[in-house]
């Protein structure tokens, strides 16, 4: 990309493909340059299963991003999801040598190298680690362990894991588009970046990503995330009961679903009919619109009930663990008319639904405000705030070193030099303070990875 301070989101989805490319701008709201969005012919429920087709749909967005945007994309940031991802809750320390010393960062990240290592089920590997409280020598519920002293650090980790030959064919897609690929992050936790806010994740809340193939779920309590599931149903299995049980197909099913569904089927009367063109010259095909809320509302329940499920594995019924912010619906799945009613009814929590504006600047495409667009936005802030990481790093890099004048002693014998004029004084000389990292990224893995194939 030309300017260093761009960052590009790519969703792969289900149903549709899009590419963002954006920036932050003076009052770090985030300033879209460019979006490009296409059908996705190769994927399944949120797994690849078709490389050159969801090639083609990868490169069709980027092309149309690029134009859009007048930038060159060279890198994104990739969401993963798919009835393949899984998580788990695992606690581990370590013991430190030089406990005398406060705890730096690197400590963290040595603690979290060490879970990275945990042996998966054949097949698996490990996405994402995600910090939870710390305790340090007994004294626990600390969020901040940088900077305290203690020798044993210990901690409760939300590792998120995934199918291997998944995780690869998401990242070959992405490089053989001639991409590079810079980060790969969870769908639903980069939904929740751009539609949940700082109170809700403090009080307690579910994020439900309802999309196409599948619907997401990320539970938020304390400000940390505290569970994730990925449930394998979304709204293309609405419209496929749709075309199986009013005899049309697909594309009038999805059509059907979109102006005139609903999930709550007591609103219609049986004499509201809609008239579907019949195909090749053949009579037009009519459906009650009561029957249609009925199909919609059978799956709309199955949807939610298996969502409550993860919810209630999570315990929300208990005192510590209550989620105070309720449900925040989002996805394009948010979009039918009455599904907040339904899964309040269902749940019986707060619902609302989630729009990715609030961290959009001012005159940004209006288009990009619907639930539909949660996850490419919820990308590029993840793609914006590495540009910053990696941007106060360089920083840091540069420690300015003043190098002290000689000072000389002169004996009575010895004549004073007289002053030379023309010598400048000599500027702070620069040096590089490399800082060591023991994360491994699992970007550059993959990267590496797919490079040696």
């Amino acid at each position: 990309m030309k300017n260093s301070d761009i960052a590009v989101g790519l969703d792969i989805g289900t149903t549709k493909i899009v590419a963002i490319v954006g920036r932050r701008n003076d009052r770090g709201k985030v300033e879209v340059l460019g979006v490009g969005k296409t059908k996705s012919l190769g994927v399944h429920r949120g797994v690849v299963n078709n490389i050159t087709k969801t090639m083609e749909s990868i490169q069709a967005a980027i092309s149309e991003a690029e134009s859009t945007s007048g930038e060159e994309i060279k890198s994104v940031v990739v969401g993963i999801a798919g009835q393949h991802i899984r998580s788990l809750q695992h606690t581990d320390y370590i013991d430190r040598d030089n406990f005398d010393e406060v705890i730096e960062e690197e400590d963290i990240l040595e603690l979290i190298s060490q879970v990275k290592k945990l042996v998966m089920l054949p097949g698996e590997e490990i996405i994402h680690v995600l910090p939870q409280e710390y305790k340090i020598d007994g004294q626990s519920e600390i969020k901040e362990p940088v900077g305290m002293s203690g020798r044993r650090i210990e901690s409760n980790f939300h590792v998120v894991v995934g199918n291997v030959a998944s995780i690869r064919n998401i990242g070959r897609c992405v490089v053989n588009s001639g991409l590079e690929l810079d980060d790969i992050t969870l769908e639903p936790i980069a939904s929740a970046d751009s539609v949940l806010s700082e109170e809700e994740k403090e009080a307690g809340v579910a994020l439900i990503d309802i999309g196409g193939g599948t619907t997401d779920l990320a539970i938020f309590k304390d400000g940390i995330i505290r569970h994730s599931a990925v449930v394998p149903f979304g709204g293309n299995v609405i419209t496929e009961d749709i075309k199986e049980g009013c005899s049309i197909i697909e594309k009038q099913a999805e059509l059907l679903k979109v102006k005139f569904g609903s999930a709550w089927p007591g609103e219609n009367s049986e004499n509201e009919i809609v008239s579907i063109p019949g195909l090749r010259g053949r009579e037009p095909k009519e459906v009650t619109m009561k029957n249609l809320s009925k199909i919609i509302h059978a799956r709309v329940i199955e949807i939610v009930e298996h969502v409550f499920l993860e919810i209630k594995n999570y315990g929300h019924e208990e005192p510590k663990k209550k989620l105070i912010a309720g449900i925040v619906l989002t996805g394009g799945g948010a979009e039918l008319k009455h599904i907040r009613q339904m899964v309040e009814y269902i749940t019986g929590m707060d619902c609302r639904i989630g729009y990715p504006n609030e961290h959009l600047a001012s005159g940004s495409d209006k288009r990009l405000a619907s639930p539909i667009f949660a996850t490419s936005v919820g990308l590029l802030i993840k793609g914006l705030d590495k540009v910053e990481a990696r941007k106060k790093l360089e920083v840091e890099e540069e420690v300015e070193v003043v190098i002290e004048p000689e000072v000389v002693v002169l004996t009575p014998k010895e004549e004073i030099p007289e002053p030379n004029i023309e010598e400048k004084p000599k500027k702070p000389e620069k040096v590089k303070k490399v800082k060591s990292n023991f994360l491994e990224n699992f970007a550059t893995k993959l990267r590496e990875f797919l490079e040696n194939e």
